[in-house]
């Protein structure tokens, strides 16, 4: 239960904004969470919406529920499109809905990394791997597995809670220069360290980014992963945006803001995971034994090509985002007039924004499916639509199956490969909606 206070915050409404406009009128001191210049350029207004790994017991569906402006603005000095934060970092994850372990394509995804950075960097007994926001322990347990040390950092507590019983040591803190100290001085310091998906979940970028410094070695390098602005805006993945996440990337942006804190980006490597990530390589200034790849000059001017050091470029993003809506909606209407019946699969982060933002609720959604237990007889937040285990696709024979977490679509169209019997077809909502032949 929020206090009263942050409800007031969550009940202040703005008008809604013009279609878009490229500036707009920021809140009182609204800065750049990195280079501290004012806010002023809009990149998208996806209008108010609920934390979305706020799911919600039967019990929370007649009270009020907080929403907040899912509002993005760009930095017209260092290009870092972000989020203001509205709700603290302890607020959103000291207990989380998210365990990556539910994945299988995520965990081959890790365990491969493991396999290829342990002998990228010949690492063994003697080496230590530090992973941050290190979830259920995912991708730690491969390290161990493999007889290498390895520390997770995870303010979780209840996801902390499965690493430590699979054997994964894990520190219950939120990471950051304290919290890096603390582990320095007790005589760790890390040959690796790994952020997958957390540089975004991030609030006070320059604080973390810091801490990364104090823990690793003079010649140890860190590999972080996180979706790619670029890709973000060539194929309208605006569901990616919301409140959880607080700042996009393109490599320009992270570049700067790892630079400012001693650490050179050396290496970078385009991965598939979540509509199309990076994984960048960084290592002490001081150590010249690594030098920049090609990789990293070409992709640098891949951006410049694609307009990422411009203004207008991000400007034209949301009238993509208005039109990718409108199909959805379109999609959807005319199959409910058709008499369709159509579910969902998966409760992801992003479905929610994309729901909440399209104003989907039951009425086109009947229901959604997860493997996820601790999400099952829950609600969506704000949507309010049932979530019920996977079984329930056989029991009910929906005509229509939207995938919400559509970055695994061939892994879930495969699982409910059952469903064609009954001549089910999928809808995949991003970049444009369509139905999957």
């Amino acid at each position: 239960m929020m206090h009263n206070s942050s409800t007031k915050h969550a009940l202040v409404q703005r008008k809604p904004p013009p279609e878009q406009s490229a500036t707009a009128t920021p809140p009182a001191k609204a800065r750049c969470r990195f280079c501290g210049a004012p806010l002023i350029h809009t990149f998208v207004d996806l209008g108010m919406s609920p934390l979305c790994e706020s799911y919600l017991s039967p019990e929370q569906l007649n009270q009020m529920e907080p929403f907040y402006p899912l509002h993005v603005w760009v930095c017209d000095q260092c290009f870092l499109v972000q989020l203001e934060s509205y709700v603290s970092a302890e607020h959103i994850f000291a207990e989380y809905a998210y365990f990556s372990s539910y994945s299988d394509s995520w965990l081959k995804h890790s365990s491969d990394y493991v396999d290829m950075i342990t002998k990228r960097l010949g690492l063994g007994r003697q080496s230590l791997a530090v992973e941050l926001a290190s979830n259920d322990g995912y991708l730690l347990q491969y390290f161990v597995n493999k007889g290498i040390p390895a520390l997770g950092v995870e303010p979780a507590a209840n996801v902390a809670k499965v690493a430590v019983e699979k054997g994964v040591p894990t520190l219950v803190k939120f990471f950051g220069c304290q919290t890096a100290r603390e582990i320095a001085a007790d005589g760790k310091r890390a040959d690796l360290m790994i952020g997958n998906n957390v540089l975004a979940q991030v609030p006070d970028l320059n604080d973390f980014v810091g801490g990364i410094t104090i823990v690793l070695k003079p010649g140890g390098v860190a590999t972080l992963e996180f979706p790619h602005l670029m890709r973000l805006m060539e194929e309208n993945q605006y569901d990616t945006i919301y409140h959880e996440h607080f700042s996009y990337f393109s490599l320009m942006s992270v570049e700067e803001i790892f630079a400012a804190h001693g650490l050179v980006l050396f290496d970078v490597d385009e991965i598939p995971t979540h509509g199309g990530s990076i994984r960048i390589y960084l290592r002490h200034a001081e150590d010249s034994s690594k030098p920049v790849s090609p990789a990293v000059v070409n992709l640098r001017n891949r951006e410049l090509g694609a307009g990422l050091n411009r203004m207008e470029t991000y400007a034209a993003f949301a009238k993509q985002v208005i039109e990718s809506k409108r199909a959805l909606l379109e999609l959807l209407i005319r199959l409910r007039r058709e008499g369709k019946r159509v579910a969902g699969y998966g409760a992801p982060g992003k479905g929610n924004t994309l729901l909440n933002y399209c104003g989907i609720r039951t009425d086109f959604l009947e229901f959604t499916v997860d493997r996820n237990s601790y999400k099952q007889g829950r609600f969506l937040p704000g949507t309010h639509i049932p979530i019920h285990p996977v079984e329930h696709i056989r029991q009910r024979r929906p005509d229509y199956i939207l995938i919400l977490p559509w970055n695994l679509r061939d892994e879930i169209v495969a699982q409910l490969a059952y469903a064609r019997d009954w001549g089910a077809r999928f809808i995949v909502p991003i970049p444009t909606a369509r139905v999957l032949d």
